[in-house]
């Protein structure tokens, strides 16, 4: 996964992307047990590819991107 593997904990360095997609956002590196919960009351964020595909975020980054 090269370069994949150092954005996650280290646990989940040698899943497959597949495997990775169905983790718990808090897989990531920065994320907190306590901000995956969060992500979850407010948006029903469960799994890295909840948060991936999440509406608000992906609108949220075509704003982000059309202002530069």
């Amino acid at each position: 996964m090269g370069d994949i593997a150092g954005k996650v904990d280290k646990a989940f360095e040698s899943v497959s992307i597949s495997e990775l997609a169905a983790s718990p956002v808090d897989a990531l590196q920065g994320v907190s047990a306590g901000d995956a919960e969060h992500l979850a009351a407010a948006f029903g964020i469960k799994t890295i590819r909840d948060l991936g595909t999440n509406k608000y975020f992906l609108w949220a980054q075509a704003i982000a991107k059309l202002a530069e």
